[in-house]
């Protein structure tokens, strides 16, 4: 399990796993449940770079980033330093 925490986003922590290239379990700590469970459950299976090109760059109103964005930012961490 990795454990990220997001910036300038109402969620305090991401919580992910990944295994053999593929997202196998997301948890968002904080920010809006219904979203945030939708986002966690659309990306189980998902490929990490596939899921890195839907999330990076969405953004939450008039804030500069998002959760999606956040956890985007996580997964890539992940590849750079694996």
């Amino acid at each position: 399990m990795y454990s990220y925490e997001p910036k300038e986003v109402c969620s305090k922590k991401i919580t992910f796993e990944v295994v053999d290239n593929k997202i196998t379990e997301v948890v968002f700590t904080g920010g809006c449940p219904g979203n945030l469970f939708g986002i966690a459950t659309l990306v189980k299976g998902m490929e990490v770079k596939a899921a890195i090109k839907k999330l990076k760059g969405i953004r939450c109103g008039d804030k500069s980033t998002s959760c999606p964005d956040q956890f985007a930012l996580a997964l890539e961490e992940l590849v750079i330093n694996d």
